[in-house]
């Protein structure tokens, strides 16, 4: 079957399963006060990681999906970073001094925050909790946006890994999503993060933008290949404007169509995979082979969180900030979007919790599976329902539907074991989707992004 023939056959929308249940099925049945029990049910010397979100920009980039805006003025960037220890404390006063494995920050730009703000919430954090002596610290940066006293700040912080937005380097496509950024200030930051001894650093790439082509996406991807980082994470624009109302400034006839875009991450992985030596991981992230990513990758212990794919074991993920989401053992917490809402909770000395799911038995399996499918492209249905001392035969009813797959070269079934093939690695969401109990086939709402 030809790529025109699978990509027609599968490329529908399907969520990117970074959860399962997938937020689109968070309700506020689950509020503060529940989120509050949860915290004060987690076990005694359960490790926790930590997501901390700044929903600021120095610039709002037209292709951009996350919860961010820009602001402009200091006075509410200091506000929000006292709400962000405000929401510390009271975690801490829940669950009480625990170790923590991983701390994120992301965004939006965390580094819009005043230097001190950022090295003031990284203090708290140490003296909350207990970071274990590998605990990962890391940091989402804009290139165009990292002043000295924030680039300092990284350093006193204990920052150990940094990903880079570079998203494409094209000026044209740069000029057409509002985000201009060349590869001299990219390889500039790169450099200053090194400099302060940072050797760990993602980059972002993105297919799929408008004016994008074949040929341009892989020079990008060779001229990133300069920059050396461990880790490349080579996303597909999501065009979704009915959410993101500033995505409608971007003219749809610009686009590139499906095959378009399959072509051009296939031509991104190439470069990266036979020119710059790296391995593919999961659904869209490569690593080097001495990567933590790619060794996780290999052994079987990759995880995928709202950040993504990840090293990170820890069994309680909290989420700090504006919408950030937290994964507890009983299920889904996210915190109000809007900053005002958020602000407001928290002020008032209890959680922004807006809305959350609390998981079922059945829940708990079918996650099991799909982050499986989705991190090791293989899934042992029988072992894992033995895992969960649950009866394997609904997971073996819904792989069932994943014939046609077969058929054309995606997966290969042997009993209960489903191996997704390379051919099917750019379609891991559809087999994933197989799974998804509340995924209703028949809505015909856009709540998710293309497949390719």
């Amino acid at each position: 079957m030809t790529d025109a023939e699978l990509i027609a056959r599968y490329d529908g929308r399907v969520p990117r399963y970074t959860s399962y249940p997938t937020a689109p099925h968070f309700t506020p049945a689950v509020g503060p006060d529940r989120y509050a029990a949860w915290l004060g049910q987690l076990p005694a010397g359960l490790p926790l990681s930590l997501y901390l979100h700044v929903p600021f920009c120095e610039r709002l980039c037209l292709y951009c999906g996350c919860n961010t805006g820009v602001v402009r003025h200091a006075a509410p960037r200091r506000a929000y970073a006292a709400l962000l220890e405000r929401e510390l404390r009271l975690v801490a006063g829940r669950v009480g001094r625990r170790r923590v494995s991983h701390v994120h920050w992301g965004g939006g730009t965390p580094t819009t925050l005043p230097a001190d703000c950022l090295t003031d919430v990284m203090a708290l954090i140490r003296d909350l909790f207990d970071l274990t002596p590998d605990a990962e610290i890391a940091i989402e940066l804009d290139p165009t946006a990292l002043p000295a006293d924030r680039l300092a700040a990284l350093a006193a912080m204990g920052v150990t890994r940094v990903s880079l937005g570079v998203q494409d380097l094209d000026p044209a496509v740069q000029a057409a999503i509002g985000r201009i950024q060349s590869y001299e200030v990219t390889e500039a930051c790169a450099q200053a993060v090194r400099g302060i001894g940072v050797s760990a650093i993602n980059l972002d790439l993105i297919y799929g933008l408008p004016l994008q082509t074949e040929q341009s996406v892989a020079e990008t991807a060779r001229r990133a290949l300069r920059l050396e980082a461990g880790r490349v994470a080579v996303f597909g624009y999501a065009h979704v404007p009915w959410m993101k109302r500033h995505q409608a400034l971007i003219p749809e006839a610009t686009l590139p169509g499906p095959q378009a875009r399959f072509d051009q991450r296939a031509a991104i992985g190439r470069v990266l995979e036979e020119e710059g030596g790296y391995l593919p991981v999961g659904l869209d992230h490569y690593a080097r082979p001495d990567d933590a990513l790619a060794e996780a990758a290999q052994g079987r212990r990759l995880h995928r969180s709202f950040q993504g794919y990840t090293t990170d074991a820890a069994p309680a993920l909290i989420g700090i900030g504006a919408s950030a989401i937290g994964c507890l053992p009983q299920g889904y917490v996210q915190n109000a979007t809007a900053v005002p809402d958020y602000a407001a909770a928290i002020r008032a000395g209890h959680a922004a919790t807006a809305r959350g799911i609390a998981l079922s038995a059945d829940d708990r399996l079918r996650r099991a599976v799909i982050e499986q499918v989705m991190c090791d492209l293989r899934a042992d249905l029988p072992d894992l329902a033995r895992a969960h001392q649950a009866d394997p035969a609904p997971l073996l009813a819904a792989a069932a539907s994943l014939a046609s797959f077969e058929r054309d070269g995606l997966v290969r079934r042997d009993g209960g074991l489903v191996q997704v093939t390379e051919i099917g690695r750019p379609f891991v969401r559809n087999v994933a989707a197989v799974f998804d109990a509340y995924l209703n086939k028949n809505d015909t709402r856009p709540r998710h992004a293309q497949a390719v």
